[in-house]
């Protein structure tokens, strides 16, 4: 085996088959079989190899190139989906196109399909609220273009990734409930997300099995971002009496309560509990550090490519969805009332 960069050699060398399937491994041909593309994935990942792009494109006519859709470009969520997706590329020898959209603009079906018609792109990974607008589907869909989608909701035709947010968000619930809470204040995120709704359901369902009543005085709503979740929790503290704990919907608007329990002289968490949701670098850091919901963000964008990479390559299977797991993170923003 050369001492130098590996080469195709070596990777059919190692993985036991000819130089030219290594080839169309790389090349996204179409009818290689499942266990040898893995075997030839597996050895290149052992050898480091990372195969000439440029070389390929214009052997094929291809970008070799995905599209990962997003809308907001400041959030911890799209860094941590873009570095799921950017693990997958790597080990197949792809390159990551990362395309902020504007999912209120008259113009976003077309620029997105636009950018696949220009060669840019092969297919796309489409996170939520773009997965969830109707015409980008029905495009993707009429066009065949290879999409998979990022969200809570099926689209019948198009692959998708989701998390179980329905129940991550009653288990949370079901958690405060444990330690003694009856008034919980939530705040919802945005409801253009499908993931907004399946945490308001989840949190509705526990509240629910310990036979309390759903109050809506103490459901406010949110956007997902910091400034909502203080506006939000300046209202819940309004109230009397107060909630003796807040779930909001993500870490950036429990920051936000956060900060408004700190500007009312509540002691965190002894006169007020408070989660959020995803376990982002926030979460970790803030004070005192965050009870949340980890979500398994860069594995959802893993997977998400995998499944986009496998539909580029003839690989595709008959399984259209794929739902993963997500976990309490016990940290001491939380505690029994007093």
């Amino acid at each position: 085996m050369s001492r130098d960069r590996p080469t195709i050699n070596d990777v059919a060398r190692l993985a036991g088959v000819s130089i030219k399937t290594v080839s169309r491994v790389f090349n996204a041909e179409p009818h290689v079989r499942s266990a040898t593309h893995d075997r030839v994935i597996e050895a290149a990942q052992k050898l480091d190899y990372q195969p000439n792009l440029s070389a390929r494109r214009l052997a094929t006519n291809r970008a070799f190139v995905i599209g990962m859709l997003y809308e907001n470009p400041n959030s911890d969520y799209v860094t941590e989906m873009q570095y799921g997706s950017l693990e997958a590329c790597r080990l197949q020898g792809y390159g990551l196109l990362i395309q902020p959209c504007d999912v209120w603009s008259p113009t976003l079906v077309k620029e997105i399909v636009d950018l696949k018609h220009r060669s840019t792109v092969d297919g796309f990974v489409a996170l939520q609220p773009i997965s969830d607008v109707d015409g980008f589907n029905r495009a993707m869909l009429e066009q065949g273009i290879p999409c998979v989608r990022v969200s809570q909701r099926p689209y019948e035709g198009l692959p998708w990734v989701s998390v179980g947010d329905e129940e991550a968000a009653a288990t949370m619930t079901d958690y405060l409930l444990g330690l003694g809470h009856r008034h919980i204040g939530f705040i919802m995120g945005h409801p253009d997300h499908g993931s907004s709704h399946d945490r308001l359901t989840g949190y509705r369902s526990a509240l629910k099995n310990h036979d309390i009543g759903f109050d809506e005085t103490l459901v406010e709503q949110g956007l997902f971002d910091y400034e909502s979740g203080y506006a939000c929790a300046k209202k819940l503290l309004e109230r009397d009496p107060l909630p003796t704990a807040i779930f909001a919907s993500n870490d950036h608007m429990a920051m936000g309560v956060l900060t408004v329990a700190h500007e009312m002289g509540l002691e965190v968490p002894r006169q007020l509990s408070v989660a959020g949701f995803d376990d982002t670098s926030f979460a970790r850091f803030s004070w005192p550090p965050l009870t949340t919901v980890c979500q398994p963000i860069s594995q959802v964008a893993q997977v998400a490519t995998e499944v986009l990479l496998a539909q580029l390559q003839g690989r595709s299977e008959d399984v259209l969805d794929r739902r993963l797991s997500a976990q309490i993170v016990h940290r001491s923003s939380t505690a029994q009332p007093t």
